[in-house]
């Protein structure tokens, strides 16, 4: 991690856009090109075709594949770039979060307000079980990266107030807390609190991570599948995981 390539990446990006386009034209692509800038300077090596596709980024690593969301699109991509090449996926989580509210009709920006919620590595789990039957592969590496971002929004929900509902305009970032990188099975080992117990269920895995039940699950069956974990039976209507020694 680099915080000072980092915060070039955004100056270079984000003071050009706003004066370019203005915030709420940009339709998502500031943290995608913020990441790509970060992790190849070089803009020749970027958007290059590979055979019928083209790849954020072709450089001495490999190929790699900035992907903000909707893992489940991603999945021919790689098949096809995993034939090739070393792919790395990078995967933005929101460390701190910022609200900051449009009005379209007047173009009007609230004053951010920082979410409650605070970003964890474990909610990539979730997009992970969507690409599960190619995590085995040796030339599949993934970059979780942690960042503080602010996210605007349009108040143009259903709720009285406009925000639930509401759909996001672009995400901002502003400073880089961490990246976790998984390069091989035994790294999975990371998506493992360490106060579990050796056994545990999904209940223990879900107030340690605090992912949802739902979610918790889903981060199981991936965990499980690269064998990260054991699952050695069940404990009541819960399945029962053992740590992988």
């Amino acid at each position: 991690m680099d915080k000072l390539e980092f915060m070039q990446a955004c100056d270079k990006v984000i003071n050009i856009e706003k004066v370019r386009s203005g915030i709420g034209t940009l339709s998502e692509k500031t943290l995608h090109a913020v990441l790509k800038l970060y992790f190849e300077p070089d803009e020749g090596k970027h958007e290059i075709k590979v055979g019928s596709l083209v790849a954020d980024i072709v450089n001495d690593t490999g190929i790699i594949e900035i992907q903000t969301r909707s893992f489940d699109k991603l999945r021919k991509k790689l098949e096809a770039f995993l034939l090739v090449s070393s792919v790395t996926v990078v995967y933005p989580i929101a460390n701190a979060k910022w609200l900051l509210w449009i009005d379209k009709n007047t173009g009007e920006i609230t004053k951010k307000r920082k979410s409650p919620k605070k970003g964890t590595p474990y909610e990539a789990l979730y997009e992970l079980y969507k690409i599960k039957a190619l995590l085995p592969k040796d030339n599949l590496k993934l970059c979780i990266v942690m960042l503080d971002i602010e996210e605007y929004r349009y108040l143009n929900g259903w709720s009285e107030d406009g925000k639930k509902g509401s759909s996001r305009c672009d995400r901002i970032p502003i400073d880089i807390a961490a990246e976790i990188h998984i390069e091989s099975i035994a790294d999975y080992m990371k998506f493992i609190p360490e106060e579990l117990p050796m056994q545990f269920t999904t209940k223990d895995y879900k107030k340690a991570t605090g992912l949802s039940l739902s979610n918790a699950q889903t981060a199981l069956n991936v965990l499980n599948y690269v064998s990260a974990v054991n699952r050695v039976g069940k404990k009541g209507n819960m399945y029962l995981y053992e740590k992988k020694l």
